[in-house]
């Protein structure tokens, strides 16, 4: 379901403008329709408070909670089933962050990745990723979404816009604290710029090498790590939020001294971080992530020639943290 059908109904159900931006708003911040100064009775039309039931049911249906695994970090990673019977991911991190998803799997097919090795099912409606952050919202104070779930956002830009648009308006989401990931895609880039609402960028670069590049993020645009960085920067520097360059941490394939070097070429006096995530492990597949000390010393090493690196902790690792390890677990068992 799109935000573009909720809204339909509502205005089908009598609600003017400001009827609807109330029930909106009260829908993306998981807050009672009686929040407010406003008294529903005195303020909805009859026919909409008449309609309001089976439509609050509706969206209560797009995203129902299937499980919840806390994780020692704080974190909590939800399998969020849809109403059509499809499940996706979604993460609460520490310090009110949420990941989302915009996709049933993924078309990239990032070799390192569950969610890429299943393909893709569908596109997610905007409302079914409003209704992500609605139903985390429940549980937790939400105050920043990422759209680094499951999914590659460009491969459904307009869903994903339009949700960030709602998001940045009646959710109360600082624009800085929407976050759109993407492996590169021309469209984003020329987009982005004209939204009302210019949610902050993080691009998944993972090497400086354009044929390992291909390597690992096979169905990729083929944009070259060079175009990639200079697409961003136009953006940071448009929009004033520094570029999150996304780099997981695989030993022995992209942790080498000619990676720092190729960093360091590449985003030296850029606007932008280098977020380095050692990589989560999965089942299934050969991948290691590299020893704490090596991941400390490229991190240490970038930052002291001027690269603003982050090494950041896998979140989640002992609840599956890594993307689409919990749906691939859910469906095992189901088959099981």
């Amino acid at each position: 379901m799109r935000i573009e059908e909720v809204q339909q109904r509502l205005r089908a159900a009598g609600a003017r403008p400001r009827h609807e931006g109330h029930v909106l708003r009260s829908w993306s911040q998981a807050l009672p329709l009686t929040s407010g100064k406003q008294r529903v009775e005195n303020f909805l039309p009859q026919t909409l408070r008449t309609a309001l039931p089976a439509i609050e049911s509706e969206l209560a249906g797009l995203a129902r909670l299937v499980h919840a695994h806390r994780g020692a970090d704080g974190s909590e990673r939800l399998l969020v089933r849809l109403a059509d019977g499809q499940t996706v991911e979604s993460v609460l991190l520490p310090r009110g962050g949420l990941c989302i998803s915009s996709q049933v799997g993924c078309a990239v097919g990032c070799v390192f990745c569950m969610t890429g090795r299943g393909g893709l099912t569908r596109h997610l409606g905007s409302a079914e990723m409003v209704a992500q952050v609605a139903l985390a919202r429940a549980r937790q104070t939400v105050s920043k979404v990422v759209f680094m779930g499951m999914g590659e956002p460009a491969h459904n830009l307009e869903n994903v816009l339009d949700a960030i648009d709602l998001l940045g308006i009646a959710g109360n989401i600082g624009h800085k604290n929407l976050v759109l990931s993407t492996v590169g895609d021309a469209r984003v880039f020329e987009r982005l710029p004209e939204r009302a609402v210019k949610p902050a960028l993080a691009l998944s670069l993972h090497t400086t090498r354009p044929e390992l590049r291909q390597q690992l993020l096979p169905h990729a645009p083929r944009m070259s790590p060079e175009q990639l960085v200079e697409c961003g920067e136009a953006y940071a520097r448009a929009t004033g939020y520094p570029i999150q360059y996304q780099w997981t941490l695989l030993a022995g394939i992209n942790d080498g001294d000619d990676e720092v070097e190729g960093i360091v070429r590449l985003l030296y006096g850029k606007y932008g971080v280098l977020n380095m995530i050692p990589y989560n492990k999965v089942d299934g597949l050969h991948f290691q992530r590299p020893a704490p000390e090596r991941a400390e010393h490229i991190a240490r090493t970038l930052h002291g020639r001027g690269i603003l690196t982050k090494l950041r902790n896998s979140a989640g690792q002992d609840v599956e943290g890594g993307c689409g390890q919990l749906r691939a677990r859910a469906a095992g068992a189901i088959a099981a």
